[in-house]
């Protein structure tokens, strides 16, 4: 039943999304229960770093009906608040040695936002054309690459440009003297 149940909601939230096309959804917190917290909980990676309260998914999942209740009840009355983010630096592996910053939320915090993602994805899933691929259900990266190349062979084309404007500009600025008197 419980399965069941959350599909229907989540049909429910996919066409009130297309029917009400350009207009502010606002008051979507009333779909958050017990069964969405449950879903958004399976649906959260379990093999991530702890976050800065040092708990894992298997502690959490120790007491799960009463911690997804107690955070449920946390974000329907607006009291939920995000925990600080435990920064930390890993390789970039660009061989330069230099470090990537990562943020490790809580895994409260995972699940919360899982919550959240599957609320939003339904809502602007909506407005995305086939085209798009970027952070969507059911499309990956490969999807994407095997598009462009689709089209790019259907139109005769040959040629990819990639450019990075951010460290262009960087270097450029850097490089550019000034013109002091």
């Amino acid at each position: 039943m419980g399965l069941a149940n959350l599909s229907t909601k989540r049909q429910r939230i996919a066409e009130l999304a297309r029917s009400k096309s350009g207009v502010a959804l606002s008051t979507l917190h009333h779909v958050f229960d017990l069964e969405w917290m449950r879903e958004a909980y399976r649906l959260t990676r379990k093999d991530g770093a702890p976050g800065i309260d040092g708990v894992t998914a298997a502690e959490y999942a120790q007491n799960l009906e009463a911690n997804l209740s107690d955070l449920l009840e946390r974000i329907k009355s607006g009291r939920y608040q995000a925990r600080p983010v435990r920064r930390v630096y890993i390789p970039k592996g660009d061989g330069a040695g230099s470090l990537r910053p990562l943020g490790l939320p809580t895994f409260e915090d995972k699940v919360a936002q899982r919550a959240i993602v599957m609320v939003l994805e339904l809502v602007y899933e909506q407005d995305f054309l086939p085209c798009s691929y970027g952070f969507r259900p059911g499309r990956s990266a490969h999807q994407a690459l095997q598009a462009l190349r689709t089209g790019f062979m259907s139109q005769g084309l040959r040629w990819v440009i990639d450019l990075d404007i951010e460290n262009y500009l960087y270097a450029a600025s850097y490089c550019t003297p000034t013109h002091e008197e």
